[in-house]
């Protein structure tokens, strides 16, 4: 690309089809053209900007969305702006806000302040609006047309203190923009800078391995020096990873000197979807002998749990399994074995996972300890698991379900992140919490539970209200969360939460999260509803995403794995398929080795 070169950013909303349903298309879609080239889609043609649900008295969620998002520049360079309509899921009406439109301003349009809602002033609902900033006035103009079809406008010149006199004003006057985007429907296009589209082509594209560095020629002692010889492997997010090459030592005679040019395939598993059928919310534990798998068991209808051993991480996929618990072990467990997890608390390794002892309306967070010495897949070597507890020492909600619980430590202090879903008086919904806990005993919080993060985006209270599945990832000073919304079907996705490591996690205002889902049914061709991620660092230090999705959109839940790729700012991405993360052509690399015997 040229300097001269001209970057455009077209703002839309999709129509609604088939399983990219209202709350979906009814968003804020982003594409970019280089000068005179077709308009193209940004995030695989799904939303970056929603709409939240507004909250009753009673706590409940009212799920809201948003139409006509029209973008604008701000005044000075200091960012841009974007105007538009808060509607039912459907695309009507919002009868919560009649006469007023919401207002965001972004610097880089992928983290968007919230301005809430701006008061037009009129009694009508407004059909279609625009603002920009008119550098000769040193004003914004807003205007907008309401459903008599009357056009207004205002004049005011601060972004974060707008009072609006409407007077009557000339129609809007329509902008016709085409482009071959699937179920696109423009509203508007604006001028960006180099900076800005290299960001937003880097984070809402999914990069690629466009070349590969291995040194030609290599003088080794020993095979252990060989096998220090590894390739460099580069990608068009201008991001690089470092990867070990098995390489074929046949024609190496290890007493003699001399050069022999061999070959080597890079040393990194290929899996395929689905790894395991019927296994959801899978988890992977690495110590120093072994990768442990396990997930829930949707082929028993959930009511046990088993563990696969594998010396590498490729042998999860076929490894046998070996049963620890069941619903028959316990009576405080007799029904729901969900979503299990290794974690290690101290020296001590637990299985934080769910059951119930009466019905879906009474599924409880429990700790079960590996007894000292055990063996992971012998079921007499885990201890009776322990009900989770509040502060107080009572059941950690007496009024709703508490599932997917997850472990973190940072700064010498340790937490626990956990779904939600309240029952009574009204049943609200999953959400996320944390709360702080004793290492000693990690089945107790110290702390009271902090709220994290509630299903209030379109997205995540797709066909329900539902937050859930968190799991940590530390990527250098950040602390990320992924969390899975919406129903467990098609609609499943992966939203997260941010925060720096050293901050205080249970102070909700250090938290960021992210408007828009990482990884969706348009991510993966044949993986719909893709969710409840968990992570695990194999021996070559890559960092692999455990998940579970369905073959089809009625097809079961089931496991896989894929590496996680990180862009130069440390954001993960969740959709680096292996045809992209390794091109066939640099799986097998050759080298020019000298033979230097000790």
């Amino acid at each position: 690309m040229k300097a001269t070169d001209r970057y455009q950013l077209l703002s839309y909303t999709r129509k609604p089809v088939g399983i990219y349903e209202d709350k979906l298309a009814n968003s804020m879609h982003l594409a970019y053209r280089v000068n005179d080239q077709p308009f193209q889609a940004l995030n695989h043609n799904t939303g970056v900007l929603f709409a939240r649900a507004t909250e009753n008295e009673n706590r409940t969620l009212n799920a809201k969305c948003l139409t006509s998002p029209y973008i604008f520049e701000l005044d000075n360079q200091a960012g841009y702006g974007v105007v538009a309509i808060r509607t039912e899921p459907d695309g009507s009406p919002d009868p919560e806000c009649k006469g007023q439109v919401l207002l965001y301003t972004t610097t880089d349009f992928l983290q968007y302040k919230e301005h809430g809602l701006i008061d037009l002033k009129t009694d009508n609902h407004v059909r279609y609006v625009t603002c920009d900033y008119l550098k000769n006035e040193q004003k914004y103009c807003i205007k907008w047309c309401d459903k008599t079809n009357q056009t207004y406008q205002s004049l005011f010149s601060n972004i974060d203190d707008i009072d609006i006199t409407p007077t009557s004003a000339a129609p809007i006057s329509s902008s016709f923009i085409t482009t071959p985007i699937e179920g696109a429907q423009p509203i508007n296009q604006i001028d960006i800078p180099k900076t800005i589209f290299d960001k937003l082509f880097e984070r809402l594209t999914v990069p690629e391995n466009i070349g590969v560095d291995v040194p030609e020629e290599a003088v080794v002692r020993s095979i252990d020096e060989l096998k220090q010889v590894k390739a460099n492997y580069f990608y068009s997010d201008d991001t690089s990873v470092t990867r070990s090459v098995d390489w074929d030592t046949s024609n190496i005679d290890w007493s003699k000197e001399g050069t022999v040019t061999i070959t080597g395939e890079v040393k990194q598993p290929t899996f395929y979807f689905p790894l395991s059928l019927h296994r959801a919310d899978p988890c992977i534990f690495k110590d120093q002998d072994a990768y442990y798998f396990i997930a829930t068991n949707d082929a028993d209808g959930n009511n046990s749990l088993s563990v696969r051993r594998a010396k590498t991480l490729a042998g999860v996929a076929t490894a046998p399994e070996y049963e620890i618990i069941n619903t028959s072990m316990y009576p405080h467990m007799v029904q729901f074995l969900w979503a299990p997890e290794f974690h290690m608390v101290g020296d001590d390794l637990y299985i934080f996972l769910a059951s119930s002892p009466n019905g879906f309306n009474e599924i409880r967070a429990h700790v079960m300890k590996l007894k000292k010495g055990g063996d992971i897949c012998n079921k007499n070597d885990w201890e009776e698991p322990i009900p989770f507890l509040n502060q107080h020492g009572e059941v950690l909600s007496e009024i709703g379900l508490t599932l997917d619980m997850t472990y973190l430590t940072t700064n010498g202090r340790h937490y626990v992140v956990w779904a939600q879903r309240d029952l009574i008086p009204n049943d609200l919904g999953s959400w996320i919490y944390i709360g702080e806990i004793d290492p000693d005993k990690p089945w107790q919080l110290i702390s009271d539970q902090v709220l994290l993060s509630k299903p209030d985006f379109s997205w995540a209270n797709n066909h329900v209200y539902v937050e859930e599945g968190p799991y940590p990832l530390f990527i250098g000073d950040q602390l990320m969360i992924t969390t899975s919304s919406a129903l467990v079907d098609y609609t499943y996705c992966v939203g997260m939460l941010s925060i720096d490591k050293h901050a205080d996690l249970l102070d909700v205002s250090n938290w960021e999260r992210s408007n828009y889902p990482l990884l969706t049914t348009a991510s993966v061709e044949g993986e719909c509803g893709p969710g409840h991620n968990a992570y695990v660092q194999d021996d070559e230090g890559l960092i692999w995403n455990t998940y579970h999705a369905r073959v089809e959109k009625d097809g079961p839940r089931s496991s896989g794995i894929r590496r996680v790729h990180f862009h130069k700012d440390g954001f993960p991405v969740l959709d680096l398929t292996d045809d992209k993360d390794i091109q066939e052509k640099y799986r097998r690399l050759n080298l020019s080795v000298t033979i230097k015997p000790h």
